[in-house]
């Protein structure tokens, strides 16, 4: 059920008493983890904290595909698994923080670091991990832009030359064939 369904309820809510309202809004917030961490970020936190989160998130992923670019034996299977976490990670940050253009941001860096060639392959009967992998960045990357497009002209700048690096990587790998199937250009104006 939604509230904006329900106007009449929406009415009564907002007529109870501060005192129910507020036990009311304790309870809600308790079952909903993201709200909880939200609402801690938003009522608690600073510009410094903010600045805590992203830090930690670039040193998790400039650890993590380090790692995964030095292993020997790197596969399109192991980059897709820990491209999903670490993109998982950056989407809570975002959940939590609502903060734009640092979501960007991370997510550019997470995918200018990620490998996309390999030397060797998985081989499976009922998945083409390759393929996957294309798709999955390709799928990311629209997002990506779509975000980007929506940003304050000034803000587009900043980021261009960088959302332009992962688009040419992508261009100069594999990945080319999805990318020139789903649409995705070439580069950004």
């Amino acid at each position: 059920m939604k509230l904006s369904e329900h106007k009449d309820l929406k009415k009564e809510i907002l007529a109870l008493p501060v005192k129910e309202k507020d036990k009311l809004l304790l309870r809600l917030v308790a079952k909903d983890k993201v709200l909880t961490e939200h609402l801690h970020f938003l009522l608690l936190e600073d510009e410094s904290n903010l600045r805590d989160r992203v830090a930690f998130i670039k040193n998790e992923i400039s650890e993590t595909l380090t790692e995964l670019n030095t292993t020997p034996k790197t596969s399109a299977k192991d980059a897709l698994l820990i491209l999903r976490k670490l993109t998982k990670q950056i989407n809570h940050f975002y959940k939590v923080t609502k903060a734009d253009v640092e979501e960007l941001e991370l997510k550019l860096m997470l995918f200018k670091m990620s490998p996309m060639a390999f030397r060797y392959k998985v081989y499976s009967l009922t998945k083409n991990h390759e393929q996957l992998l294309a798709s999955y960045v390709v799928k990311s990357m629209q997002v990506l832009l779509r975000k980007f497009e929506k940003l304050h002209d000034d803000l587009q700048f900043d980021l261009k030359e960088e959302m332009n690096d992962v688009l040419a990587k992508i261009y100069e790998s594999y990945i080319s064939k999805t990318a020139i199937n789903l649409g995705l250009p070439k580069q950004v104006g």
